[in-house]
């Protein structure tokens, strides 16, 4: 199971000694057991396609001058240039959206064997390992597309001419429109939401949550303990010199990050109020530590996509230390 670590022995504490995180999650190595095997493939099935669709996003180029010219001037040249430069963009678009719906469909899964069952929380993470790695790659995706995508207006641009000119085009019956009316609505709802992916995910999160009311606190709180040990991993020298490629040092800045999000998405309360089962303190702290250009994107992810933040409950020392 690659370097499982547990320096100190998961906490068999009274309730007067604090509990310890020092875990070493391997995000670097872990492989699956014959438990996991099933779900581990599954799941690594579509992650090789998140790197697909996140190379699309990332690189993707709009069509804004070319709609720009369509525009000013409605010639068939002009109107053609344009809807060749577009067509192919809605592709894309079509399959970041299609890509959306498989994450929807494996988070579920993926939750389901790591939460409740006769493991606590820390016990899930000691031992399946490849499954946290997944889970971890999951956010990360999430956490990257949402921030791309918020850097190209040009996306929603492009989709709003796409369904301009197909619904002139459903009038002729020779041209089959690659995105239907229904899918065309559906895309256009999930574009038009500022974090589409986090969105997603933690909907389906919540889903879990709603379906499996056993594991309400089991999952909020195997979120938050995932958490606090990519913190402890951060914090402890030791831990961290196991840490072998600079990747991974930002993977577990990311994932420390966009758990505290989807936990402050799906906990009723959130992760910002006193008794949350994350230290956003801590979390903050840390990458206030970090170069800018590694935390100030994740410190404006923890600013904008949280849900509680602004909410009476946060303790004013906590918004004090995420003001802009």
């Amino acid at each position: 199971m690659g370097k499982l670590l547990s320096l100190l022995a998961r906490d068999e504490s009274t309730c007067c000694t604090p509990k310890t995180y020092d875990v070493f999650l391997d995000f670097e190595n872990a492989a699956p057991t014959d438990l996991e095997r099933e779900v581990y493939e599954e799941v690594d099935r579509v992650l090789k396609q998140s790197e697909i669709v996140l190379d699309e996003i990332q690189c993707y180029k709009g069509a804004g001058k070319e709609i720009r010219e369509a525009i000013a001037d409605p010639s068939p040249e002009c109107q053609e240039k344009a809807w060749n430069i577009v067509i192919p963009l809605v592709e894309k678009l079509k399959r970041c959206y299609e890509h959306s719906l498989e994450l929807e469909r494996i988070v579920p899964m993926l939750l389901g064997q790591l939460v409740g069952g006769r493991l606590n929380p820390t016990q899930h993470l000691e031992t399946q390992q490849a499954l946290v790695k997944q889970l971890a790659e999951i956010l990360e995706f999430v956490l990257k597309f949402d921030e791309y995508k918020m850097k190209t207006p040009a996306i929603q641009n492009d989709f709003s001419y796409y369904r301009r000119i197909a619904s002139r085009q459903r009038l002729d019956q020779t041209n089959e429109l690659i995105v239907s009316t229904e899918l065309a609505n559906r895309m256009s709802l999930f574009y038009a939401h500022a974090t589409p992916m986090l969105k997603v995910l933690s909907e389906a999160t919540s889903k879990f949550v709603q379906d499996n009311s056993d594991n309400v606190d089991n999952t909020t709180e195997t979120l938050g303990t995932m958490a606090k040990v990519c913190l402890r991993m951060l914090e402890n020298p030791k831990l961290l010199a196991q840490i072998e490629r600079e990747e991974t040092h930002l993977l577990l800045l990311r994932v420390m990050v966009g758990l505290v999000i989807l936990y402050d998405h799906v906990h009723p309360v959130g992760a910002f109020a006193r008794g949350a089962h994350v230290d956003v303190k801590g979390c903050v702290r840390l990458l206030q530590a970090q170069p800018a250009v590694k935390a100030e994107p994740l410190l404006n992810a923890l600013r904008y996509t949280t849900k509680h933040l602004n909410e009476d409950n946060t303790p004013k020392n906590i918004r004090n230390l995420l003001a802009a």
